[in-house]
């Protein structure tokens, strides 16, 4: 027997929305989807341009008014509760509007680099700052490690390229940031590789949409097999609901 669903994971970019846009059908979805008392929705996004208060605010703008801060898990709140655990302190390679996730950490004499979409910061100057921290033993926190992003305008680089160098050249790996059991949950994206395959990886179920980053052919690229694949949000949302009225 199929086990029901009883929490969903939904990443924000390019499966509920894309830029300032929503995408057809999804607010109506979302809606329908939060109705059901036994499903635990929560969102999560990989985003490294925004902190939580902006983008609940942005999120609202579009018509997703019923999302709230304790739906919503960001990389760069994940990120601070690591730097606090550990006592690190990060040099911060990061978009202006994400640093006030990080007001009042100690960024003196840095023994961490934490890095996400900041092409401000991806420069010569400040990528041998973040390497001269890592070849002394500091610590490589990536926001994402995505390839690439979607806007209007179509695909753009992500931050992962720029990960990765830093990882090459300082020779050590990052640490990348982005309560039911597995079998009870589902992950709703636009990414074959992280948000499918991360999913699945950890035993969780996983719907694929093609909005957003998806291009044609993407769920065959790899060895992982989507739980389901879906037109939209809409439709993913339909079909977890027909999985949980099946007996």
């Amino acid at each position: 027997m199929i086990a029901k669903i009883r929490g969903v994971l939904i990443d924000l970019s390019g499966t509920l929305h894309i830029e300032d846009t929503a995408i057809p059908g999804s607010v109506a979805a979302l809606t329908k989807l939060l109705q059901q008392r036994d499903v635990d929705v929560r969102f999560v996004t990989n985003t490294t341009k925004k902190s939580a208060k902006d983008l609940i605010q942005e999120l609202h703008g579009i018509g997703f008014t019923a999302i709230n801060a304790n739906h919503v898990l960001t990389t760069g709140g994940l990120a601070r509760a690591l730097l606090e655990r550990e006592k690190l302190r990060p040099l911060l390679m990061l978009h202006p509007s994400l640093l006030r996730e990080f007001e009042g950490v100690d960024c003196e004499n840095p023994n961490a680099v934490v890095i996400g979409l900041a092409p401000e910061h991806f420069n010569y100057d400040m990528m041998n700052a973040a390497f001269r921290i890592l070849i002394n033993g500091g610590k490589l926190i990536a926001l994402n490690k995505a390839q690439s992003f979607a806007s209007k305008a179509g695909l753009n680089i992500g931050p992962g390229a720029f990960v990765q160098a830093l990882e090459y050249a300082a020779n050590v790996p990052s640490t990348i940031i982005g309560n039911v059991a597995p079998e009870h949950a589902v992950m709703i994206g636009d990414d074959m590789r992280q948000d499918v395959g991360g999913a699945m990886a950890i035993g969780m179920r996983a719907a694929l949409v093609r909005t957003g980053r998806y291009r044609p052919g993407d769920e065959h690229s790899t060895d992982v097999v989507p739980s389901y694949v879906g037109a939209d949000f809409a439709d993913a949302v339909e079909w977890i609901l027909q999985q949980n009225s099946a007996e």
